[in-house]
């Protein structure tokens, strides 16, 4: 049984993923127990969904709390891909949410372009941060699937090293990894990234 003592801001992030995984549930992104999900704290802990959950039907008790490097402090197991998550949150200091789901367009997509997916001219565009026109850019990079996620999350930050700043990248044949300042914020990105796939695999 576990006597950690959580603390209210932890409670306070772990229904915001909770919201959030019945609304990516509701939209058929997280098939299965597929998808995982974590938010950062104020003192950098990090809440973050554990192992083998259904996210649409997550409880409080399906949210464990780990380390800024990803080491749990309550004794539950984390997702397989939680370095990923602390990858993109040692690079980027402001931002508070990780998503990731497996949602049919983002798969799709995944496998139908081979290094990338470039989004522009879309109006949709605005709902980015720091974007507020139509005619922009974004690139969403694509990275071989590897079930080494330590090498991966390694691949990922060379490719930030060298390119400019993101907004979410692709998995080929797995899913999307998005981030941003809040839940929402992330949540909004996920739905507008969603949109812009589709739009690009109609085209």
């Amino acid at each position: 049984m576990n006597n950690y003592a959580y603390t209210e801001e932890f409670y306070q992030r772990a229904d915001e993923l909770i919201d959030a995984g019945k609304v990516i549930d509701g939209k058929g992104w997280v098939p299965a127990t597929s998808g995982n999900f974590s938010a950062r704290l104020s003192d950098g802990t990090i809440a973050m969904t554990v192992s083998g959950k259904h996210k649409g039907n997550l409880q409080r008790a399906d949210i464990m709390l780990t380390d800024a490097l990803g080491k749990p402090l309550d004794g539950k197991v984390p997702s397989a891909e939680s370095s990923l998550h602390i990858q993109l949150y040692q690079r980027f200091i402001d931002i508070e949410c990780v998503l990731h789901p497996h949602s049919l367009n983002s798969t799709v997509i995944s496998l139908n372009y081979k290094k990338k997916v470039s989004l522009k001219n879309y109006e949709l565009l605005k709902a980015f941060s720091g974007i507020t026109t139509h005619e922009s850019k974004i690139i969403v990079p694509i990275f071989p699937n590897n079930q080494n996620m330590t090498e991966l999350a390694e691949e990922v930050e060379l490719y930030m090293n060298t390119h400019e700043d993101i907004y979410a990248y692709l998995i080929a044949g797995h899913g999307l990894y998005t981030w941003g300042a809040s839940v929402a914020e992330s949540l909004s990105y996920l739905e507008a990234l969603d949109f812009l796939f589709a739009c690009e695999l109609q085209s």
